[in-house]
């Protein structure tokens, strides 16, 4: 989910709620304590130099129980962002305080804003040796013989 689809989505809601991968909604009181940018500048295991960058959430839930973010001031707080953001429509990551910080991606099911699972894969699957499986596993792939096992 991108910035814009974030402003798009304020608009036509009256309250903003975030739901967790596994359903459960962060309570109501919580605040968005930072939204930044960041630039990871890295190198992947198969020597490609990378960079990716991103809008960053972070969601924390305190302890003012009467605390409730508006759709308006979620918007504003975007709109003060621009001083860091500028133009750019970024992909969101959302970070959340679970055991332990937890980073998501974002999306929106026209109500509420979803808070989805991120895996980490081999960037470089070719010069690891990592063989390409099928999508879908056959009879045949998945025999002794196939492969892909």
């Amino acid at each position: 989910m991108k910035i814009s689809d974030v402003k798009q989505a304020l608009e036509g809601i009256g309250a903003v709620n975030f739901k967790l991968p596994d359903g459960r909604v962060l309570p109501p009181h919580f605040h968005v304590t930072e939204i930044g940018l960041v630039t990871k500048h890295f190198i992947d295991c198969g020597g490609t130099e990378r960079t990716e960058t991103y809008a960053n959430f972070q969601l924390w839930e305190a302890g003012d129980y009467d605390h409730r973010l508006a759709p308006q001031k979620f918007l504003h707080i975007l709109d003060l962002c621009k001083k860091v953001l500028g133009e750019a429509d970024y992909e969101i990551e959302v970070e959340c305080q679970q055991s332990t910080i937890g980073k998501f991606g974002l999306s929106f099911d026209g109500s509420d804003f979803i808070l989805t699972n991120k895996y980490t894969a081999c960037l470089a699957q070719d010069a690891c040796g990592i063989p390409n499986k099928p999508e879908q596993k056959s009879a045949a792939c998945c025999s002794p013989a196939g492969g892909c096992c």
